[in-house]
């Protein structure tokens, strides 16, 4: 499924919702449009939340801390994101006109509220040196089931480059998956697959993915993409890898030269 955003509304602009919007993703997706000194306040009983910082300069409050994080661009800078239990309130106010997703959902589990500072981003190349480059980009974690067992979350960000494929080789797995986009200008633009459909991705859109479908991404020459992934683990089954489909599995052997492989 995919739909546009277009320009974000003050307020909250809702993706994905556990109720009535797109329910199988399992997980409640949107984004906060505030104004310089508008305040924000998060409280559920339920679910856990991730805090992404995608624009602007925030205070954020919570549990007696507080912590003023800024960024000016997802492209060129590391990502803040605030991880917290359900029953946590959170006080989000804005120094600055400022945009700010929000991803939950269910957890019973208690843990201590995590700020995940640029510093801890682990961010990797992916694609360097193989295919003639055709797929380098940058995949930043944030959080995933390797630091935060305790989550019924992953989230992480992609920079693909101009002219590059992303989410390949072609990969699947059983778990439900929300990608978010922006690009560099906001006339950009890319392709974005869910099993047989393509879709034309555009600044501010969305696609869903449910489980087993694979979903390879290009972007166009001349214009950098931008997306969230958000990944929701099933019950005893959390999402811990990629499964690369076995008709591709090819491109990953060592030295594999793409331009005579027959």
């Amino acid at each position: 499924m995919y739909e546009k955003l277009g320009t974000l509304k003050r307020g909250y602009t809702k993706i994905t919702d556990m109720k009535d919007k797109h329910p199988d993703m399992l997980q409640d997706i949107g984004i906060y449009s505030i104004t310089e000194g508008e305040t924000v306040v998060l409280l559920d009983g339920r679910k856990e939340s991730a805090i992404l910082l995608l624009q602007g300069e925030v205070r954020l409050e919570w549990n007696g801390s507080y912590h003023e994080i800024k960024r000016n661009s997802v492209f060129e800078e590391d990502p803040w994101c605030l991880h917290i239990p359900k029953e946590i309130e959170v006080t989000i106010t804005a120094v600055s006109n400022s945009e700010v997703l929000v991803q939950k959902t269910d957890n019973d589990a208690l843990f201590e509220p995590k700020l995940y500072t640029p510093e801890e981003c682990g961010s990797t190349v992916a694609g360097e040196g193989v295919w003639d480059g055709t797929a380098e980009r940058v995949i930043r974690t944030i959080f995933d089931y390797n630091n935060a067992p305790y989550s019924n979350l992953v989230i992480g960000e992609v920079i693909s480059n101009p002219g590059r494929w992303s989410s390949y080789p072609p990969h699947h797995h059983d778990q439900p998956e929300v990608y978010y986009y922006r690009f560099d200008k906001p006339q950009g633009f890319g392709c974005a697959m869910v099993g047989p459909e393509a879709y034309r991705v555009e600044h501010n859109s969305y696609i869903t993915i449910p489980g087993e479908l694979d979903h390879p991404q290009a972007t166009a020459p001349g214009y950098a993409m931008y997306f969230c992934w958000m990944i929701r683990h099933l019950q005893n089954n959390p999402w811990t890898d990629r499964i690369i489909e076995e008709e591709h599995r090819w491109l990953m052997e060592p030295d594999v030269n793409v331009l005579h492989e027959k």
